[in-house]
């Protein structure tokens, strides 16, 4: 475990630089709303962040330090926050396929998008699959490319960003990262790759909620079936080993799971998911297919959600996935 630096508010060199998507990152970043054109299905409730909110999605919880402002107040997402939401912890988990999307000369940088898009989603923390910490190539061809690690460069102004390397290829690496309102107090990777083809890794979070200890692992499983099911089992032995069989803890990332295998797997640790129908996140243009899930022990889940429609169906091949839990009391 190595401790964790401070809180990393994602911000730009002095003096701001001017992205592609047009805002401006130096000084204070304005309050983001949804990505143009962002919608939900018909039959669901719009919020701010174009996400559909089934069950109770009630605001999450409050800002780092534990307090929410008396009398409430509008988040960038455009959810009220007032009274004592400490109970309720929103978490999401993105694949954000390095911040590019597009084949040959249509590429195109994303990263500037997916930062607006995650500040929307307001959750208190977000698990982050294929995330860059550099790339050399990319930072050629691309103008606006952030001078910041990836994680950095999304994280709201107050989160606290972790990172931890999965890949190490020619031009750079890449792997899971956590953003985080709520203090994180230590951290570790492990690898878990099955194959010298695939480079595979969880990162392990300890993240102080509300006077609470939450261990928060961000995965991400390889293509193979086989793999995914020898993944699952280092899992469970690294929870068994790490963290125990009483702890609360969160498991969410990009599982590439296509069935139910991995599902089954974790339930007999008493890791679960929300109860109901599937929520398609892949590919993102037109989802059909659950890759990634969010498993709990120890909270209690209320509702789960992904957000539709153009916007977020270009920024990455996968959806973001959203969901809240309630805290012990």
């Amino acid at each position: 475990m190595s401790a964790a630096g401070p809180p990393q508010g994602g911000q730009a060199p002095s003096g701001g630089s001017v992205t592609a998507a047009g805002v401006e990152r130096g000084g204070d970043l304005p309050a983001a709303g949804p990505p143009q054109g962002a919608k939900a299905p018909s039959g669901g409730s719009a919020t701010a962040a174009g996400v559909e909110r089934g069950g109770d999605m009630s605001a999450a919880g409050p800002s780092q330090g534990g307090q929410a402002p008396s009398g409430g107040s509008v988040t960038a997402a455009g959810v009220e926050r007032g009274g004592d939401m400490s109970q309720i912890l929103r978490i999401a988990t993105y694949n954000i396929h390095k911040g590019v999307q597009g084949i040959g000369p249509a590429r195109r940088l994303e990263i500037h998008n997916l930062a607006l898009a995650i500040e929307t989603l307001d959750a208190d923390i977000v698990c982050l699959q294929e995330v860059r910490a550099a790339n050399r190539r990319e930072a050629r061809r691309f103008a606006h490319w952030p001078d910041l690690p990836q994680a950095e460069f999304l994280a709201p102004e107050g989160y606290q960003s972790v990172y931890r390397t999965n890949a190490v290829t020619r031009h750079g690496e890449h792997g899971n990262a956590l953003l985080s309102r709520w203090p994180v107090v230590r951290h570790r990777h492990e690898d878990i790759s099955d194959h010298r083809f695939e480079q595979r890794g969880l990162l392990h979070a300890e993240v102080r909620v509300a006077g609470s200890l939450l261990h928060v692992i961000v995965v991400h499983f390889g293509l193979i079936p086989g793999s995914r099911q020898r993944q699952t089992q280092q899992l469970r032995r690294y929870i068994a080993r790490e963290i125990g069989l009483d702890a609360p803890v969160v498991v969410a990332g990009d599982f590439n799971d296509w069935g139910t295998r991995v599902r089954q797997a974790l339930r007999v640790d008493s890791l679960h998911a929300f109860a109901g129908p599937r929520t398609l996140t892949y590919p993102s243009r037109l989802p059909v297919a659950q890759l990634d899930h969010i498993y709990a022990r120890g909270l209690c889940p209320l509702s789960l959600a992904a957000p539709r429609g153009r916007a977020w169906g270009s920024m990455s091949d996968h959806l973001p996935l959203i969901a809240e839990f309630r805290m012990p009391a």
